[in-house]
């Protein structure tokens, strides 16, 4: 058994006459009146076909329709909430991994492509100074402060070259020892090396290379390059 309440606006005339004079008035008032119906066949029928359910208890056309109409605005019971949240769920569990995996492939790509372009700003930087930059932010510089200098060669991006970061990697130059040419101590030989801000969130591998700028690979993303880069 379905108790259902209806609210209805009933409009009712309530007659005011004045004391004095000939005018009278009516003044329209609008209260609620709230009916219980009980509605033991919910049954409905189609467009067209003949009244049944509701309409058979004595129910009108337009109180059948509001019915209906209520039935529908409930929307999803919580069941149904909970079915849609753990297929959502479901979905993100198969999708992060993948976009994880993606991501850090994303910035392994863009690493082993660092690693050559700040090998090619070393050797720039070796042919204009006759030595290797040591650290990493000797190869940046802004041009718009003036002309390159040992101290800011301008080979490299200033962002880059200021933080020895990109793409969830850090870089590093380490140089060797000194030696002296033409009465000038230089560094002949350098380690490069980029390994993942955080190993296997930002990256899997870590990559070496040196001054004869060839990149090898640490599987376990440290600093232990024995693979070429494939």
């Amino acid at each position: 058994m379905l108790n259902r309440t209806l609210l209805q606006f009933v409009a009712e005339p309530k007659r005011l006459f004045r004391s004095r004079g000939t005018m009278k008035t009516t003044k329209i008032t609008t209260h609620f009146r709230l009916s219980f119906r009980s509605a033991p066949c919910l049954s409905f029928r189609s467009p067209g076909s003949p009244a049944s359910g509701l309409c058979s208890l004595g129910w009108s056309e337009a109180e059948e329709s509001a019915f209906r109409s209520e039935a529908l605005e409930f929307g999803f019971t919580l069941i149904e909430l909970m079915i849609v949240m753990s297929i959502m769920l479901i979905l993100m569990a198969l999708a992060v991994p993948q976009m994880l995996k993606l991501k850090k492939h994303a910035n392994e790509t863009s690493a082993t492509q660092t690693m050559r372009t700040i090998g090619q700003a070393e050797m720039e930087y070796d042919s204009s100074y006759h030595t290797y930059a040591c650290p990493i932010s000797l190869l940046g510089g802004d041009p718009k402060t003036g002309a390159p200098s040992a101290q800011a060669g301008q080979l490299l991006d200033p962002t880059l070259a200021a933080s020895s970061q990109k793409s969830g990697y850090t870089f590093t130059i380490t140089c060797g020892s000194k030696v002296t040419i033409n009465n000038q101590d230089v560094y002949d030989s350098y380690d490069l090396i980029g390994v993942p801000q955080s190993v296997g969130h930002s990256g899997d591998n870590g990559y070496c290379s040196n001054e004869n700028n060839i990149v090898k690979v640490d599987p376990a993303g440290a600093t232990n390059c024995t693979l070429d880069l494939q």
